[in-house]
C-alpha cells in the first residue's frame, strides 16, 4: 500500500517513522510531502519525501493516480486551512480513503488571560488594544496583517526572515521550536513584552510561552484554527492515525 503524508509537523515525521520502521507490521510505503516553505525543513527518517506544491486539486488529484497512492493522511498544521481543502477534494474525486492528523487545540487554564479571535486582522487589532510591546508568534507569512500598525513594537519569532509587508517597528528571532519554560520566562522579561499573540496550533513545543504568559499577568491574543474539511474523520493521536493505516492493509 501507497500511503501519501501531508507533512511539515512533529505529528507527521513520528508517523511517516512509525509506518516505515523495519519493525512495523508490516512497514508501508510511505511519501511524506512538504510545503517547502521552510529553507531547511525537519525531514522524517524513513519513507520518500517529495517538496513543493501539487498545483491545486486537480494536480493533487492527477499526482495521486500518477503515483498509485492508496490512501492520504493530512497531517499538516493546523492552520494549514488551502491544502486540507484540497486534500479533502483530491481524495474524494480518486476515491480513496482520507483522515486528518491533527493535534488537540490548547485549553486555557486558571490564570489565564486568552483572548480568542477568529482572524490574524482581528488580532492585530486586539494586540494594539492591550500592550505596546508585542510578542508575534504567529509565523512570518502573516505579518502583512500587522504592517499597518506603526506604534506597537513587534518582537517576532520565526524559522526563516520575514518579508515585507511587516511593521515598521520590527525585531526578528530566528529559532525554532521546542521552546524551555525557562527560556520563554527569560524571553518575555528581557523584552518586557506586554502582550502575545499566537495561534491555536496545540502541541507542546510551544505551548511554554503561555505558561510564562500567565506566571507574567501578560494578556494572549489567540487566532482560532480553521475547521477540518466536513465529513473528514479527524484523530488527534500518532497511534490512532498509524492504526487507521494499518488497517487498511488488513493488519
Amino acid at each position: 500500500m501507497h500511503l501519501l503524508i501531508l507533512g511539515g509537523t512533529t505529528e507527521a515525521r513520528r508517523l511517516a517513522e512509525e509506518l516505515t520502521s523495519p519493525s512495523a507490521a508490516p512497514p508501508l510505503r510511505v511519501t511524506s510531502s512538504l510545503a517547502g516553505r521552510v529553507a531547511a525543513p525537519r525531514l522524517p527518517a524513513g519513507g520518500e519525501v517529495r517538496i513543493g506544491g501539487f498545483g491545486g486539486v486537480e494536480g493533487l488529484t492527477r499526482w495521486l493516480g500518477e503515483h498509485r497512492v492508496d490512501a492520504v493522511i493530512d497531517a499538516t498544521h493546523p492552520f494549514a486551512e488551502t491544502i486540507s481543502s484540497h486534500a479533502a477534494c483530491a481524495a474524494r474525486d480518486a476515491a480513496i480513503p482520507l483522515l486528518v492528523l491533527r493535534r488537540p487545540a490548547w485549553a486555557p487554564t486558571e490564570g489565564d488571560d486568552w483572548h480568542r479571535v477568529p482572524g490574524l486582522p482581528e488580532a492585530a487589532e486586539t494586540a494594539a488594544r492591550l500592550g505596546r510591546r508585542v510578542f508575534l508568534t504567529t509565523g512570518r507569512m502573516g505579518l502583512a496583517a500587522f504592517a499597518h500598525l506603526a506604534d506597537p513594537w513587534f518582537l517576532v519569532r520565526s524559522v526563516d526572515p520575514p518579508e515585507p509587508p511587516h511593521p515598521p517597528r520590527l525585531e526578528v528571532l530566528l529559532d525554532r521550536g521546542p521552546f524551555t519554560l525557562d527560556g520563554e520566562r527569560e524571553l518575555l522579561r528581557r523584552y518586557a513584552v506586554d502582550v502575545l499573540v499566537t495561534k491555536d496550533s496545540g502541541g507542546a513545543a510551544t505551548a511554554p510561552k503561555l505558561t510564562a504568559a500567565r506566571e507574567a499577568a501578560i494578556p494572549v491574543v489567540i487566532v482560532d484554527r480553521p475547521p477540518t474539511p466536513p465529513g473528514t474523520p479527524v484523530t488527534t493521536t500518532v497511534p490512532e492515525a498509524a492504526a487507521w493505516a494499518r488497517a487498511l492493509t488488513g493488519h
